[in-house]
């Protein structure tokens, strides 16, 4: 495998910085959401719930490629769906990267939120319900400053998930160069072409990426 430009060396880099920070702001929303649910009210059925939220975290990615495949395919009510509104298939484009990303980080998203939102005083939301506070000046004013460590965790640990996302995203996402082939499934092509050289400086831009996400995460963690 060669590359004659340094565009085709690029362009799986940028495309997974595009679908990482895409779907981790998207997790962080979803998986914040749902673990300030969890937190906060008991239900019937929770812990099934809780069960079912956590299933891609011990499903292989290969299985939870298939079923996205089932899901969003040209034969299921949501892939009808987009074509009709759209008219383009969700399947093999870069929004497909997206969704394969959200599912698969989502587990470890709520897992690092839980806590944070348990650890929270309640008597100090109480307290600021009823001097006539909203739900959402609750959250913004203190839930989420006293657990942002938890939220800040919770982002890194997204946005790493989905910039090493592979199985899922190949399933769904396919590897086309310039729309869908990220660096996992470009370093795998690359490998597989006997071009190791080239894996090895894709597979560093990963790691590069990864330690500067955790290198500012520590800092923000330590400061006082």
């Amino acid at each position: 495998m060669e590359l004659t430009n340094w565009t085709e060396f690029t362009a799986p880099i940028l495309l997974s910085l595009k679908v990482s920070v895409v779907a981790s702001v998207f997790v962080l929303l979803l998986g914040g959401g749902a673990a300030w649910v969890m937190a906060r009210r008991s239900f019937p059925g929770k812990t099934w719930v809780e069960t079912a939220i956590l299933l891609p975290l011990v499903l292989p990615p290969t299985v939870v490629g298939f079923l996205l495949l089932m899901l969003l395919g040209k034969k299921s009510w949501i892939g009808q769906l987009s074509e009709f509104l759209f008219h383009r298939s969700i399947i093999f484009t870069w929004s497909a990267a997206v969704i394969a990303s959200i599912v698969v980080a989502f587990p470890l998203v709520y897992q690092a939120m839980k806590p944070g939102f348990s650890a929270v005083n309640r008597d100090l939301e109480d307290a600021a319900r009823s001097t006539g506070a909203s739900e959402w000046q609750v959250l913004r004013h203190i839930t989420l400053p006293l657990a942002w460590r938890s939220v800040v965790s919770a982002y890194i640990l997204g946005f790493a998930r989905g910039l090493g996302e592979f199985g899922a995203t190949l399933m769904i996402a396919g590897n086309i160069p310039g729309q869908t082939q990220t660096l996992p499934t470009a370093i795998y092509i690359a490998v597989e072409a006997g071009s190791h050289t080239l894996a090895w400086y894709w597979a560093a831009c990963i790691i590069a990426i990864s330690f500067v996400m955790l290198l500012l995460a520590n800092r923000r963690s330590t400061e006082k």
